[in-house]
């Protein structure tokens, strides 16, 4: 049977204000538990929202990022269902009037450029936390109450577990680019749900959806989009159908798990909010937004891959970070050659950051410490090996290439006659291997070599050794 596969997502995203959504209490994360609470986002009678300018500049930032159109007017509506963590038990959000309509995300496949539609981005406050313990309690923290989020909703134009991951990954990059979000899954800031269903192409069959809920990392998604991608293929090619259900990702089991029967949207009660008035959103105000916006990752990479020469892989790593593409400009500013510096991130700059689990903004280093420590390489006077070391005491100490070289001595010996002394040592005290290299095996060069690197405590200009090497070795 031949099937196709039908993916949708909607992405909740926490933004980065100073402020709640429609009260005055801080945007914190990690604070103690329902200390960041008021009347408004507790929902308490007499208590009237009022809209966070900031939370609305920051959604319409995310708009014209992802190609949106911008509403004129902010209409907020109640989403009427049971919120046992939202103690006015309705939900603020938005239903027939998004702030921000339409709009596409573009993936990179091997095939070429796919363009994912969205349906639209709309604003709304978080809920609380629940917390349930081992002794049967549920605990509520109502820190996170009114905490405004953005909700964006793709169309289902994916078709893969590894479509819905490029997809994100380049949502992720976006909004961490443009500062609306720090985007962290892990402490909640965005938070995925998937829609997926199965289509037997040859018999014109298709499953109903499942929505996958509350998935925290990219890794939960493509397992979970996975697995219900065989179960509704088991399902059709047993002549059964899916059920329109909401499920949950059982991490310990790897599979989802039936929380309840899917909702509808008469399910919500959706109403308009009269305690919120609508809001109007200038074309002014949004052009100045749009002004504002920083180069966008994908603008980016096309510029360094026309500007610097980089390959579209070593750019799209470059830029995924705003904060390693403007690393990797200013090490630019001292040394004039893209590719070398490049490698050097891509390679032991980014191994190193993975190693001790950091970003490139937690490092210690310069841009020019590293500049300095690339062109010491580059111009011979330490080798590449004591390059990589100097790197990791870069890393631990935040000194300079030049400091380190200089208190350990770590000069490369390029000189010619320092360097035949310790060779003819060497092959003085190695005379077999002399005969096994006549003989044919070259891999006693490599020997002789380590021999010359060990006896030069590893400061001997390689590419010297081996001329001088076998200059020696053919005399003999």
């Amino acid at each position: 049977m031949a099937f196709k596969t039908i993916v949708g997502l909607e992405i909740h995203v926490e933004l980065s204000t100073k402020h709640k959504m429609f009260c005055n209490c801080p945007n914190e994360y990690g604070a103690e538990a329902n200390t960041q609470t008021c009347p408004i986002c507790l929902g308490l009678p007499g208590a009237l929202p009022v809209v966070d300018k900031e939370a609305v500049e920051y959604a319409i930032r995310a708009g014209i990022a992802f190609n949106c159109e911008i509403s004129n007017v902010i209409r907020m509506d109640r989403k009427n269902y049971f919120y046992p963590d939202l103690t006015k038990g309705y939900q603020i959000s938005q239903a027939d009037l998004p702030l921000c309509d339409g709009g596409y995300v573009e993936i990179e496949l091997e095939e070429g450029t796919k363009k994912i539609s969205l349906n639209r981005i709309h604003i709304e406050e978080d809920t609380g936390k629940q917390t349930h313990t081992d002794e049967g309690l549920s605990l509520l923290d109502f820190n996170r109450c009114g905490v405004p989020l953005i909700e964006i909703v793709s169309n289902p134009d994916m078709n893969s577990a590894e479509e819905a991951r490029l997809f994100l990954d380049n949502l992720k990059d976006t909004l961490k680019y443009i500062g609306v979000s720090d985007v962290r899954m892990e402490e909640g800031s965005l938070r995925c749900d998937v829609n997926i269903n199965i289509v037997d192409k040859e018999r014109g069959l298709k499953s109903n959806i499942s929505e996958i809920k509350n998935l925290n990392s990219f890794k939960a998604v493509v397992k979970a989009i996975e697995f219900e991608e065989k179960r509704h293929k088991d399902l059709l090619e047993a002549g059964d159908n899916s059920e329109k259900e909401t499920r949950r990702w059982d991490e310990t089991k790897g599979e989802t798990v039936l929380m309840r029967k899917k909702f509808g949207a008469s399910d919500y009660r959706f109403a308009f909010d009269g305690d919120i008035p609508p809001v109007d959103v200038s074309d002014e105000w949004i052009e100045e937004i749009r002004k504002s916006l920083p180069e966008l990752p994908h603008h980016k990479k096309e510029r360094f891959m026309n500007s610097y020469g980089l390959s579209s892989y070593d750019a799209g790593v470059l830029t995924q970070s705003k904060e390693l593409s403007l690393f990797f400009e200013e090490i630019l500013k001292y040394i004039d050659d893209p590719n070398l510096v490049s490698n050097w991130i891509m390679g032991d700059v980014l191994r190193r950051l993975k190693e001790n689990e950091q970003e490139i903004e937690d490092i210690k280093i310069a841009s020019k410490d590293l500049a300095d420590l690339i062109i010491l390489v580059r111009d011979g006077k330490i080798n590449n090996n004591t390059g990589k070391k100097v790197l990791r005491e870069m890393f631990d100490t935040g000194k300079t290439p030049d400091l380190i070289v200089k208190e350990q001595g770590l000069v490369q010996i390029s000189d010619e006659g320092a360097l035949s002394g310790i060779i003819e040592e060497v092959l003085n005290n190695n005379e077999q291997s002399i005969i096994d290299f006549k003989n044919g095996k070259d891999r006693a060069i490599g020997f002789l070599v380590g021999q010359i690197m060990k006896a030069s405590k590893g400061k001997a200009n390689p590419q010297v050794v081996n001329k001088l090497l076998m200059e020696e070795i053919n005399k003999r």
